[in-house]
């Protein structure tokens, strides 16, 4: 694991606070003097905010839109901090700090949301909520390159997003990745010629290729269903918030409220496919 602060740490205003962008080097006092304060039972890392860590860009799930980090996440989490009275901050750090749990069990953050997948081995550091979405994996190609398939990417020159569970399947594919930083870069390491194929989240993919350069340049050459779903990470044993998240993404469930933000950030919503759970099918 990197250090947590191998990098500048920014803090962003989401969607729903008013402060503005600031760059800083570590996590900022609380204006209480330093003391946690709760909101509806729920004890927060700094009093009057819902901490969100998060790795940008990745678009639809959280991206940087004139000066404010929005997208699908930023909207679910914003109704998580409404229930409890209090507004969204973001800090924009790398992946691996709170995919370990670092951030969260150091206090920087209440808790994560980055797309990240489900799994076992992640669980052993976090704990997640319920799932809010179904992601599959796409192969996005060059035109130009003749991959058409997953297997007709043996012996090309392949890239992934870093300790993502794209750059796992990749490799456990039997390909040698070319890891990139995030989506962002590795996008961009595909249009500069860099890589030839991508391995990487499809809602990613759909929102890329409504450009219509790119759309013109690259295609989707497989997409695989690995069964991945999403979900919110928090410290181990933050029961309070837990239950906080989950109530807030089953009630948006309920009262249709995901369905119209799913629709806005990321496309059509099946229904259907969703109704066991807070999650969709991308």
């Amino acid at each position: 694991m990197k250090k947590v602060f191998g990098r500048r740490t920014r803090i962003l205003a989401a969607t729903t606070a008013t402060a503005g962008l600031l760059l800083v080097a570590g996590c900022s006092s609380d204006d209480d003097g330093g003391k946690k304060t709760t909101a509806n039972g729920v004890e927060l890392v700094k009093g009057g905010q819902l901490t969100t860590c998060t790795h940008l860009p990745y678009p639809p799930f959280q991206s940087e839109i004139d000066g404010k980090v929005q997208g699908f996440d930023v909207s679910l989490v914003d109704l998580v901090a409404k229930d409890l009275g209090v507004k969204q901050v973001v800090l924009d750090q790398p992946f691996e700090n709170f995919k370990t749990g670092g951030s969260l069990n150091s206090g920087q953050c209440d808790l994560a949301a980055a797309g990240m997948t489900i799994t076992d081995e992640r669980k052993k550091n976090v704990d997640f909520s319920d799932p809010y979405f179904e992601a599959t994996q796409a192969v996005l190609a060059d035109k130009k390159s003749g991959i058409s398939s997953l297997a007709g990417l043996k012996g090309k020159k392949v890239g992934a997003q870093a300790q993502t569970t794209g750059e796992e399947f990749a490799q456990s594919k039997g390909l040698n990745p070319v890891s990139f930083e995030s989506s962002d870069a590795l996008l961009n390491g595909l249009r500069t010629g860099q890589v030839k194929a991508v391995v990487i989240d499809y809602p990613v993919v759909q929102g890329w290729l409504k450009n219509k350069a790119n759309a013109d340049a690259f295609q989707v050459a497989d997409n695989i269903n690995t069964g991945e779903e999403y979900g919110f990470t928090l410290k181990k044993g933050n029961t309070k918030l837990l239950e906080a998240v989950n109530k807030a993404l089953a009630d948006a469930k309920a009262d249709g409220t995901y369905k119209k933000l799913y629709e806005k950030w990321i496309g059509p919503y099946d229904e259907d496919a969703a109704s066991a759970s807070p999650s969709a099918t991308s």
